[in-house]
């Protein structure tokens, strides 16, 4: 249960669950209410799941009471509303959460893709509402949410979760949500590249859960379906899979200057008519600096001073095909009726690719399934990512030192400095157009990626693996030297700093998670073992008890 609920099972009671961990609670962010959504103050819909950099896992919580609207009524949305949305939590919160199931955590972090790791600054709430007319209710209708809150991106999981619970919570109430939360409690720990089967209120949902070793754009292993599971599994394609083609369908003309703004980490609003369109759109567009999700038109005025304003409507048809939002000015946005449209001064450095627009056109007019147009869609929009970031991975790895300026006892060498202007000049040779028949000032881009906040954060990123990196290649150099000739000329001041220097080598190995094999570490270890035995029995004593404790 920790994987799921990593709050801890100590937690006090709030609102109407608390079993090993799972807790009831208010949602923490809300937006003023919306002009299709079911009232005036909804869960704020504020944050994407694609860009997260994440330690750890923390609980799932389920919140019975919170209602999207106070004052919902005939304006509403009647029937059922499933949507989501982030928020920040606390600091106090994140070192408690971070405190339990350090072990699944470590492996959820490192081993998912970057997008599904969970985030150790943020909650995700998921979202089943129902509005229906009940003259028994003083105001006419039935409201109610139930809201499942977790550190976890898993959202196509956890919304068909709430399809299942909601509609019974709703009939039977506390009883049937302290049932599934007894159930979640037996839930095994989403481990990357594993097949779960997650049993609840008699269905078993089977869901694998992707690797950061998972090949980009490749079919998803098939879940192996246990043939003693009666009845048959819900079998679910993915764990956070949008439909990309649904979202972007009114603004395909427009989705490579969209591309560039989240590139380049650009300040974007989605306005959408229902929270469940926002939250869909946010959630399909990789995280920029700031993006947020909104259904209320008041955030237009508010919020008009924004470089980038994504406002959509309902979906409209010209003919057999999707009516395309304008690109407009944003002098153009002053009123609270402001028309759909994308709202920007930023032009675009790369041209419209007019072949996959016509592709996605045509599909629509032949009836081409939705699924096959979100695979379209994002193979086009992965090997676009792939051309612009393939010639940075290239020169990244110019920069790493030659494996045989590796010595065993000195210092590794240090990683180059990432110079943008010679970067730039091997793109001559080794730019992008060789992978993308895409026209456009590409060199421009690249500038304006630079600074950027996500080129800081690959940046760093890529730094940190490429150290990570040299300390393992280090470590096999001393693996792999003799030890017994180092050791013949050395005063036992010189013995000893090289244990402790070992010693910490193989304490940051193991925690810091380099790519070095198990077999080096061991060796490394004997090392150790042989340099310590050759001296005193005093400093033997002092020295094992320092290995014990870094062990520990």
């Amino acid at each position: 249960m920790a994987a799921w609920s990593g709050e801890g099972a100590n937690a006090r009671t709030r609102g109407t669950a608390n079993r090993r961990g799972l807790r009831a609670r208010p949602a923490h962010a809300y937006s003023a209410g919306g002009d299709g959504g079911p009232g005036r103050r909804r869960p704020f819909p504020a944050g994407a799941a694609a860009l997260g950099a994440a330690v750890g896992l923390a609980g799932v919580r389920l919140r019975s009471d919170l209602r999207p609207g106070a004052g919902a009524g005939p304006g509403g949305t009647l029937g059922d509303t499933q949507f989501s949305f982030r928020f920040r939590r606390s600091a106090g919160r994140r070192r408690a959460a971070a405190a339990a199931a350090a072990e699944v955590e470590w492996r959820c972090t490192r081993e998912a893709p970057p997008g599904l790791q969970p985030e150790p600054a943020h909650l995700f709430g998921y979202v089943f509402f129902r509005q229906v007319r009940d003259r028994s209710v003083q105001r006419g209708y039935f409201q109610k949410s139930l809201v499942l809150v977790t550190r976890l991106p898993y959202v196509t999981l956890f919304h068909s979760l709430l399809h299942l619970i909601a509609p019974e919570y709703f009939e039977k109430l506390d009883p049937c949500l302290e049932a599934v939360c007894s159930e979640i409690d037996q839930w095994p720990a989403p481990v990357p590249g594993q097949t779960l089967n997650l049993p609840v209120m008699g269905v078993v949902i089977q869901v694998r859960i992707p690797s950061q070793v998972d090949k980009p754009d490749s079919c998803p292993a098939k879940p192996l379906i246990w043939e003693n599971l009666l009845p048959a599994p819900l079998v679910l394609p993915s764990v956070a899979e949008l439909d990309l083609f649904r979202c972007f369908q009114s603004v395909l003309v427009h989705i490579q200057l969209l591309w560039e703004l989240v590139l380049l980490g650009e300040p974007l609003v989605v306005v959408a008519p229902s929270p469940a369109m926002s939250s869909e759109v946010v959630l399909a567009l990789a995280s920029p600096s700031v993006l947020l999700g909104v259904t209320n038109p008041f955030f237009i005025k508010v919020l008009q001073h924004w470089p980038h304003i994504l406002r959509l409507g309902e979906l409209r048809m010209a003919g057999d095909l999707p009516k395309q939002v304008k690109l407009k000015k944003l002098a153009k946005l002053k009123t609270l009726d402001t028309k759909p449209g994308l709202y920007t001064s930023y032009k675009a450095f790369l041209h419209k690719d007019k072949i996959l627009i016509k592709t996605l056109l045509k599909g629509i007019q032949k009836k081409r399934p939705s699924e096959a147009q979100s695979a379209l869609l994002r193979r086009q929009l992965l090997e676009l990512t792939q051309s612009f970031i393939i010639p940075l991975e290239h020169y990244m790895a110019s920069l790493m030192p030659l494996q045989r300026t590796m010595t065993p006892w000195k210092t590794p060498p240090r990683i180059r400095p990432f110079h943008q202007e010679d970067f730039l000049k091997s793109l001559e040779q080794a730019g992008p157009q060789l992978t993308c028949a895409l026209k456009g000032d590409w060199l421009a881009l690249y500038r304006r990626f630079f600074k950027s906040p996500n080129f800081d954060g690959w940046f760093r990123q890529r730094h940190q693996e490429m150290r990570h990196k040299l300390e393992a290649l280090h470590l096999e150099a001393i693996a792999e030297a003799n030890i017994r000739a180092w050791m013949v000329d050395k005063s036992e001041a010189e013995a000893v700093d090289l244990v402790l220097k070992l010693q910490e080598k193989l304490v940051q190995a193991r925690s810091r998670g380099f790519p070095a094999r198990e077999e080096t570490l061991q060796r490394v270890c004997q090392h150790i073992t042989l340099v310590v035995r050759s001296l005193p029995k005093d400093l033997q004593a002092i020295l094992c008890g320092q290995e014990t404790a870094s062990a520990s």
